[in-house]
């Protein structure tokens, strides 16, 4: 018999998880569902894939980022490597649940709009998501080195919160802080913006 389809999460955060991210300021944070759709993150989270905030909030997801922005291949000087624990994360999330919806919707997008992601899907890596370090070139404030910490967060469907890191002092710290600062500018822009839309739609 077909095992019953599995529904999709909630996308829901709470506000203390909101509060979190909001106190984690100036470090990049975020938090993913289990096919890494973006669900909150702080400014300088949102901020430090340049072009994600211009997505509709649905659409921002990590690993489309990854497969399918024009900005990340140039993002990561080891996009290869970023692009391949992507797929092996997403492999893993197959073993564990392979009627998922979501997973099924993610891969199919990204088969027929990236050849590199249908390459590297036949190879089979799975890779579960962990701790290290990842270097950005970021077009607003340089190249910056972090520390990330991956967490999952209890009473959820694989949903995980990413942190970033610098040594106080560093340049990459310098560079965190004004990361920060233009993604609150950032943010406050676009919220300017749709509420502008928004009236004009309504008038």
């Amino acid at each position: 018999t077909a095992r019953p389809r599995r529904p999709a999460p909630p996308r829901a955060i709470s506000p203390t998880m909101r509060r979190l991210l909001e106190n984690m300021r100036p470090y990049p944070a975020y938090v993913v569902g289990r096919t890494n759709d973006m669900l909150a993150a702080n400014p300088s989270g949102l901020y430090l894939m340049p072009g994600m905030a211009e997505w509709p909030e649905k659409q921002r997801n990590t690993i489309r980022y990854t497969f399918l922005h024009p900005q990340a291949p140039s993002l990561w000087p080891d996009w290869e490597a970023k692009a391949r624990t992507c797929v092996a994360h997403l492999r893993a999330v197959a073993g564990r649940d392979p009627d998922d919806p979501e997973l099924a919707a993610l891969v199919g997008e990204l088969a027929v709009k990236s050849p590199e992601f249908s390459r590297m899907w036949e190879r089979y890596d799975v890779r579960r998501v962990g701790n290290g370090q990842k270097t950005f070139r970021h077009p607003a404030v340089g190249t910056m080195t972090l520390s990330h910490e991956v967490l999952e967060i209890n009473g959820t469907d694989g949903a995980r919160v990413t942190v970033y890191s610098a040594e106080p002092g560093s340049p990459d710290h310098d560079a965190v802080v004004l990361l920060d600062l233009q993604g609150a500018d950032e943010l406050d822009r676009a919220s300017r913006q749709g509420a502008r839309k928004a009236a004009e739609t309504g008038s």
